[in-house]
């Protein structure tokens, strides 16, 4: 679940952490096979492998797992999947992208648009919504990384476009074609960054403050993430403290 990037981590119920995790390792199992199918299987090589295997470690991804996501991709019995984005509006207007992977277009479009219309949203066309996000590199640091100076210093010198540092640590955001040189210079800097990823970062967060309102759009995220081909889920909504709280 991505709205804000702080909230980023935030379990919606406390006794589905182990399903959460399963199928965390699943999507980032994907994206591992898959990157490596589209290049080369050296993450040093492969910008794109690279970042995936530096998620998976990152959400504590045992290296066994990653290497047999490496291995399958050279096989012949690997899947064929497609990368998909599906746009559309939840509850109170929140704009959703949906990024999935899929070896069944028709099933992965039909399970989508059932979950916006059960839970009170609207899927739209590719497009409907996306001009509300920009496409960027994200690179996350703990707080303890350094200064809000030191840190922006840093990230300047790398060449990212913004920094965003709080108490719970720093956001650094640059161009998407540039993720792979950001992280890479900021790791000679400030040593490795806890996660470094592509992402969909909204325009304008609408804050949510009302606890029912939240509820609604957080069971329809929930429901979009526990579909095996969906891969990312990102909101342009903001959380007031006092509603995070009480999710």
């Amino acid at each position: 679940m991505a709205g804000h990037s702080k909230w980023a981590n935030i379990q919606h119920r406390k006794g589905r952490q182990d399903k959460i995790r399963s199928k965390l390792f699943s999507k980032l199992s994907k994206e591992i096979t898959v990157a490596a199918k589209m290049g080369d299987p050296d993450p040093e090589k492969n910008p794109r492998l690279r970042l995936a295997v530096k998620e998976a470690k990152s959400n504590s991804v045992p290296k066994d797992v990653i290497d047999r996501a490496i291995k399958k991709s050279q096989g012949g019995d690997a899947e064929n999947y497609e990368e998909i984005r599906y746009e559309g509006y939840g509850p109170d207007g929140i704009a959703i992208i949906v990024e999935a992977m899929t070896d069944n277009r028709n099933r992965t479009a039909s399970n989508v648009r059932s979950y916006f219309t059960k839970h009170g949203g609207d899927m739209g066309q590719t497009g409907s919504v996306s001009f509300m996000f920009d496409r960027k590199g994200e690179i996350m640091y703990p707080a303890d990384a350094g200064d809000a100076d030191t840190v922006m210093m840093a990230a300047i010198e790398a060449g990212a476009d913004d920094v965003d540092s709080g108490e719970e640590g720093h956001w650094i955001y640059c161009a998407d074609t540039d993720l792979s040189d950001v992280s890479t210079a900021l790791e000679a800097e400030l040593g490795e960054s806890e996660t470094a990823k592509l992402i969909w970062k909204p325009q304008a967060p609408t804050e949510i403050s009302d606890i029912e309102a939240a509820r609604k759009l957080m069971r329809l995220i929930e429901t979009l993430e526990d579909d095996d081909d969906v891969q990312n889920v990102t909101g342009n909504f903001d959380i007031s403290d006092e509603v995070a709280a009480q999710l």
